[in-house]
């Protein structure tokens, strides 16, 4: 007898988990996420996992109680005698601490692989690492989804007569390079320095843009400042229209300030984490659905590569 699939969500990513579960063809399974008055958490399943395969979705975006509740959930699922333990992480915190550039300083990710694994995480599904490379400081298999398979659709919808690709900087070439090689369109690089976090001091524009529609593509949008500067420059070098696709929206800080008085067209991101506010430039789109598949033929040990290719994309 195969084993019941259940999906839980943690209280960071129920937006999203609400849709995964209905695309899957179920419900979210029964929690109860309790906190003591000094902010502790504690995890109650209510409902019997035992021996189930068990699916707990939750982005580790800040605060940092998202990653806590995530880990006590898998715990709680682990002696409660689950049969095998998913973390679906869509949107995976302290990816941009993925190697050691500086003297005295912690691999973020890193750490936090170790502590979903310690924890007891039998496999984790997650969505546009910052670096994919992060995939080998697991020891457990990760499926790593490309958010190309919701973005390329909506592009193609786009109509756009002269279509150029940007990345917003040289650690996002690769990701734009899949992109422009698909619609066989060209490709340019804004390369920034940066004087610390969160901070630029100078951008240039490697490449012609000039009657260009472009669109920048990028994995994070945290406070909107590299892409508001880079729409900006674009524009300024001749281009006809700027958006920018982002999978992540962090919005932190004034991002949603800076996006709105922009000059894009339009901030295209996923649900991987909620909006903190409305904002008339920035368009959401869903990655339930691919969520769903991934999460029925990880149960169904089916493989999971025609989810990177977008016409291959069907229920």
């Amino acid at each position: 007898m195969n084993p019941s699939v259940k999906i839980f969500s943690g209280t960071g990513s129920q937006h999203l988990a609400e849709k995964i579960a209905k695309s899957f063809g179920g419900k979210l399974g029964k929690v109860n996420i309790q906190r003591f008055s000094d902010g502790e958490i504690q995890p109650v399943f209510l409902e019997s996992i035992r021996g189930d395969y068990v699916f707990l979705i939750q982005s580790t975006y800040s605060p940092t109680d998202n990653l806590m509740e995530l880990l006590l959930m898998i715990d709680a699922a682990k002696r409660a005698s689950a049969y095998k333990i998913v973390a679906v992480v869509p949107y995976y915190g302290y990816a941009r601490q993925d190697r050691k550039d500086k003297p005295r300083v912690a691999i973020g990710s890193r750490l936090i692989a170790t502590l979903l694994e310690s924890a007891g995480a039998n496999r984790v599904i997650t969505m546009d690492l910052h670096a994919p490379q992060i995939q080998a400081f697991f020891e457990v298999p990760v499926d790593h989804l490309d958010s190309s398979a919701i973005f390329i659709p909506y592009i193609e919808s786009l109509k756009l007569p002269n279509l150029c690709f940007a990345a917003p900087d040289v650690g996002s070439s690769n990701r734009v390079r899949e992109f422009a090689s698909f619609f066989n369109a060209p490709m340019v690089i804004c390369d920034k320095h940066r004087k610390r976090a969160n901070e630029i001091s100078s951008m240039v524009v490697i490449g012609d843009v000039v009657g260009q529609d472009v669109v920048l593509i990028d994995d994070i949008c945290d406070t909107g400042g590299t892409l508001a500067k880079s729409a900006a420059l674009l524009l300024e070098k001749g281009a006809t229209s700027v958006r920018a696709f982002c999978t992540h929206p962090v919005l932190s800080g004034k991002a949603y300030e800076n996006i709105d008085n922009s000059v894009l067209e339009e901030l295209v991101v996923c649900d991987t984490i909620p909006l903190k506010q409305q904002s008339k430039k920035i368009k959401i789109v869903s990655v339930s659905d691919l969520f769903a598949i991934a999460i029925r033929n990880a149960a169904e040990n089916k493989s999971i590569t025609s989810l990177f290719v977008h016409s291959q994309l069907k229920r």
